[in-house]
């Protein structure tokens, strides 16, 4: 029995002494996170009034939360009666085993940081970097996201994507749709060349500067090829791609211009 109020003993003096540092930390906590809220909610506002890139607000936006959090969690523990010495040190060690066990973090990190300065691309630019093509969806602090023709998600990290090669097919505002056009060697070249040509201006997508061209790209086995070369905005281009295709197609064959196919040869025996 003596152990036993021993031990109660002891219970209340450690509530007594560390609950209202408890519930003082709990409240904190709350507070605090509201208080962030409020915070970012305001920042937001205010990054779009002042018609901030996009890029540079997600990625400044996301700094900042990270900041206020680590704020917070430094002032609950504080509240908690852990010195603040201490736990600087604590931190710092930390930091230092952290930094070296996450050393890509940090490349990442810092690749995020120069692709705000420097801008290669921003949201909504179609690029292609590290093998994969796609519209930028978020600049964040470690990753780029990007979404692909298949509208599938690609996390590319920073660091890669700042020390790699990125080509950014919205930067000029144009793109150049590249297909090749065979007809066969008994048909007339100029004639050609104005029926395809009149597919590319009858397309309202395809850009009148600079001017579409078809020219004689290859004299092959079986057919003469057209390089048939339209322009158009970034954001049409599967769209002039598949329409030139088809367009071309649909207009030879009402110019009684063939396409020559492979043909199956038959030997009778």
């Amino acid at each position: 029995m003596e152990d036993a109020e021993i031990w109660i003993n002891k219970g209340i003096d450690f509530v007594v002494e560390f609950g209202p540092k408890l519930l003082g930390a709990i409240a904190i906590y709350i507070v605090g996170s509201w208080i962030i809220k409020k915070i970012m909610k305001v920042l937001r506002k205010g990054m779009s009034a002042q018609e901030y890139d996009k890029s540079l607000q997600k990625f400044l936006l996301s700094l900042a939360k990270w900041a206020l959090t680590i704020f917070l969690v430094i002032t609950v523990i504080s509240t908690l009666g852990v010195e603040t010495t201490s736990l600087a040190a604590v931190i710092a060690a930390a930091g230092l085993a952290i930094g070296l066990a996450l050393q890509g973090s940090l490349s990442n990190f810092a690749g995020g940081v120069l692709i705000i300065i420097f801008k290669p691309y921003k949201i909504g630019d179609l690029i292609e970097a590290q093998g994969v093509l796609g519209s930028v969806k978020e600049i964040e602090i470690f990753t780029t996201k990007l979404i692909t023709p298949q509208n599938k998600l690609a996390i590319v990290p920073n660091g890669a994507m700042a020390n790699g090669n990125i080509i950014n097919y919205t930067a000029e505002g144009k793109m150049r749709v590249d297909t090749t056009i065979g007809v066969g060697y008994d048909e007339d070249i100029k004639k050609t060349k104005e029926v395809l040509l009149e597919v590319l201006t009858a397309n309202p997508k395809v850009l009148k500067e600079p001017a579409p061209s078809v020219n004689v790209s290859e004299l092959a086995d079986s057919s003469v090829n057209f390089a048939v070369r339209p322009y158009c905005k970034p954001e049409d281009y599967w769209d002039v791609f598949f329409g030139t295709m088809e367009g071309c197609k649909l207009a030879l064959d009402k110019a009684g211009i063939e396409i020559p196919y492979p043909h199956e040869v038959q030997i009778n025996k």
